[in-house]
């Protein structure tokens, strides 16, 4: 069920609704749009403030009882003292929708004061994040104990028409990136390379775009080698997926390219039996680009992209590639398989040789890549890798407006040395050391003459914790980065 999110100019007393979302920040006082509200509540929220029962710390929660005339509950989130206010805004609007899933209410509005575009746009987003669940195969529980689901939110702001257009962007985000976990958290046996495919082909029906797609037999075509090295193990037939936006006249597309493994036991170099449950996760990238698809043509752009998303699962068989073998990718490098479970870039190579005959102005990659990544940065940030420190620094601050920052690591010839083979003009791992740099340039490898950045998303697109304002599962990483860098690029 979608969520409708809209924005109302009126005094936050006056709402009929289940819960009434106050965010605030560290030592907050009694804003004055609150005072009638206040009066409703027989001076119980001014109260709480005066005597520090509630003061404002990130995270922090205070639930108070409404009154008949106005909200039925009112929830106090803390903001703590941010830098950046809007991101604050979005956690906060998703802690208090996660609370009201909890209380089964079906009705939510918003009150933060004075919002800006921006605000508006990031609380919207926080609505449907934190809205957002998986129910799809589960047994829906007896009738009395069913809670309602959340469907409907208001956000309070002054002027409803000048904050219209950036409720309009922040349900369109907040789609793009339901779109992203909901294909993310299906299972392997569910969200195939032809579900992907088939949801490609959904969002082109209904928002307007052009969806080419591809199989063993095209890639075969064009000497994808590498990519279908990674495919020869598994009875499922791979698919190369192509989504086209428009909006941009003649202008070069920004392409997006996204890694789709539905499910990663490793092939030959398997994986441990512990937590491979969550190599559902490796197409996180995929969805990452088909979400921002979604958003994009729903904000309607005027801008060309092209999303690229190469889909197989990677499985031990009598046909799997083996470690020692050598493949071919389509612009006639040859590469020795080190490791089999190095296989995203093996896809990657071949769709970045693939983006080149859109001649982009940019292309941006994005894949859970390698557990490196996770030693060097956590599950806070995304790695930034790429030639171009100019781009890379434009990628970083769309990734930072976007609530997903980034983190720019060094690409260094020295590194090359380490994926340097015996064999073939390359090998697919340089081994532990390094791991996240030097997959960066083993795909730069197959770069054509265009700029490039590459996201290592493993850290960031789905988390085995539950993260406050998210339930632990996919995060919905790198919707965010991809539309605020098309935005960019279209203003």
């Amino acid at each position: 069920m979608s969520l409708n999110v809209r924005v109302r100019s009126t005094d936050p007393a006056d709402l009929k609704v289940a819960l009434l979302v106050l965010p605030m920040a560290a030592d907050p006082t009694l804003d004055s749009g609150l005072q009638k509200l206040d009066g409703q509540l027989g001076g119980a929220l001014g109260r709480s403030l005066e005597r520090r029962d509630f003061r404002g710390g990130r995270d922090e929660t205070l639930h108070l009882a409404g009154a008949e005339s106005g909200p039925a509950r009112v929830l106090l989130v803390g903001m703590g003292s941010p830098d950046d206010r809007a991101t604050a805004l979005r956690r906060a609007a998703s802690l208090g929708a996660r609370q009201a899933g909890r209380m089964g209410t079906a009705t939510v509005a918003v009150f933060a004061g004075d919002l800006d575009e921006r605000e508006v746009e990031q609380v919207v987003t926080g609505l449907h994040a934190g809205s957002w669940s998986y129910d799809d195969l589960k047994t829906p529980p007896p009738d009395k104990d069913r809670r309602d689901k959340m469907a409907e939110a208001t956000v309070v702001v002054a002027d409803e028409s000048a904050a219209q257009a950036s409720c309009d962007i922040g349900n369109a985000l907040g789609e793009g990136q339901a779109l992203a976990r909901r294909l993310a958290m299906m299972p392997g046996n569910v969200c195939t390379p032809d579900f992907l495919a088939d949801t490609a082909r959904d969002i082109a029906k209904r928002n307007g775009l052009s969806v080419e797609v591809w199989g063993s037999e095209e890639m075969r075509r064009e000497k994808m080698g590498s990519f279908l090295s990674v495919a020869q193990g598994t009875p499922q037939e791979p698919r190369l997926i192509t989504l086209t936006w428009s909006g941009g006249g003649d202008a070069k597309p920004i392409v997006l390219v996204g890694k789709g493994l539905c499910f990663d036991t490793g092939g030959i170099s398997i994986k441990p039996a512990q937590g491979m449950e969550h190599m559902k996760f490796d197409m996180c990238g995929a969805a990452g680009v088909l979400g921002a698809m979604e958003a994009i043509s729903r904000m309607k752009l005027p801008v060309n992209v092209v999303g690229v998303v190469g889909s197989t699962t990677n499985m031990p068989s009598g046909t799997a590639v083996k470690p020692g073998d050598v493949v071919h990718a389509s612009n006639g490098k040859s590469i020795e398989v080190i490791n089999t479970d190095a296989e995203g870039r093996l896809v990657l190579a071949d769709l970045l040789v693939y983006a080149a005959r859109f001649e982009p102005q940019a292309v941006l990659d994005a894949a859970t890549l390698t557990g490196a990544i996770v030693i060097a940065l956590g599950h806070t940030a995304v790695g930034l890798f790429g030639p171009d420190e100019k781009l890379v620094g434009e990628v970083a601050d769309a990734a930072r407006r976007s609530g997903e920052p980034g983190w720019p690591l060094p690409m260094w010839s020295d590194y090359r040395e380490l994926i340097k083979s015996d064999v073939a003009d390359v090998k697919n791992t340089g081994g532990r050391a390094a791991g996240s740099i030097t997959a960066a340039l083993f795909l730069q490898e197959f770069v054509a003459d265009y700029p490039w950045v590459h996201l290592d998303i493993a850290g960031t697109a789905y988390s085995e914790n539950d993260l406050v304002a998210l339930p632990k599962g996919p995060t919905g990483i790198p919707v965010g980065t991809f539309v605020e860098f098309v935005r960019g690029r279209a203003s």
